[in-house]
Order: structure tokens, then C-alpha cells, then sequence
């Protein structure tokens, strides 16, 4: 079924698939992280080339990262990570999240953040999930709210955005541990 046509590419459905992110998809994550919204809504350097995505990816998983992307109808639309922390802190990873700007809205960031906490619960036995996000993103705060992040505090004058110093709210999910099997 034809959904629409986004920046030149057809979406032929709207089903939203999350796997791990592949060297392949280099060129596709270097257009996301490029792209205006998402310069502006996350705190990552936008701009960043394929190669630098690759070697920034492979550092990540030599360190125990978990790097997920989603796509519809095969396009890459969003991606998400975990950056396991290492080692009094073995139990925590911080999140990092991007849209592509034209799917906002539509299921992606719920698909991404599924995927990593269901991972991270169920697979890595994470208690704690810490990120940070830009104080007036209240998309992205309703988002994380809905997967049980709570604030922790705000900083002020934490980065800059368009010139200009803006304002972060840190967040975190808490879980208990894993549940012990009985024999």
C-alpha cells in the first residue's frame, strides 16, 4: 500500500522495524544527524560524514554499546543507542536518540525506545538509563516520559544551539534488578 512520498523517497508502508545498526547504514545515519531538526534537537555535532559516523560506531560497540536503527519500507528513519558504562557503573547506559525529520510523530521514537529498553531490561540487566535532552524539546520529553524517564535536574546555559546557550534537563529510567530464576 502507498503511504507518501518523503524528500524523494517512497514509503510503501508505515510498519516501523527496529534492528541493529550496520556499517551499511553509514550514509543514511550521516543524512539523519545532518538534517535541521535534528541538529537542533539533539546535542550531537551535525555534519558529520559517513566515515566518521563509521569510526565513531565502531568505538561504540568495541565498548559495549547497543546501536539500534529503525526503518519504513526499508529506509532508515531514526536511530537510537546505549553507552554502557563501565565498571562501578556497569549497571547504567547513557541514551541517545534521532528522528529523521520527516517522520516525527509517527511511531519511530516509541519503536526506538521499545527496542532499547526491552534490550536493556531483558538482555543487559541495565537498572539505570540516563540521558540528556534540551529543556524546551517537549516532544522528546513527553516521549521519554511515556517510557518512565523522570527529571533529575536541569542545567543551565549546558550547550549551545543556534548560537545561543540553552538550557538541559537530565532524566533517568530506574528499573529493579533482574528477577532471580528459581531452579
Amino acid at each position: 500500500m502507498k503511504d507518501e512520498t518523503l524528500q524523494g523517497a517512497l514509503v510503501l508502508d508505515n510498519r516501523i522495524t527496529v534492528r541493529a545498526l550496520e556499517l551499511s547504514d553509514m550514509d543514511a545515519f550521516a543524512e539523519i544527524m545532518s538534517l535541521p531538526g535534528v541538529r537542533r534537537g539533539t546535542l550531537s555535532v551535525g555534519y558529520r560524514s559517513p566515515e566518521q559516523l563509521k569510526a565513531w560506531y565502531e568505538r561504540r560497540l568495541k565498548g559495549g554499546g547497543v546501536n539500534v536503527c529503525a526503518t519504513i519500507g526499508g529506509r532508515v528513519v531514526g536511530h537510537a543507542g546505549l553507552e554502557v558504562q563501565r565498571p562501578s557503573r556497569a549497571h547504567c547506559a547513557h541514551l541517545g536518540l534521532a528522528v529523521h525529520d520527516g517522520y516525527h510523530g509517527r511511531g519511530v521514537g516509541s519503536a526506538l525506545l521499545q527496542g532499547l529498553t526491552d534490550c536493556a531490561d531483558a538482555s543487559l540487566g541495565l537498572r539505570r538509563i540516563d540521558l540528556t535532552v534540551f529543556s524546551d524539546n517537549a516532544p522528546a520529553i513527553a516521549l521519554y516520559r511515556k517510557f518512565g524517564f523522570v527529571e533529575e535536574g536541569r542545567s543551565r546555559g549546558f550547550a549551545m544551539r543556534d548560537g545561543i546557550l540553552a538550557d538541559v534537563l537530565h532524566m533517568a529510567r530506574l528499573v529493579d534488578a533482574p528477577r532471580l530464576q528459581a531452579i
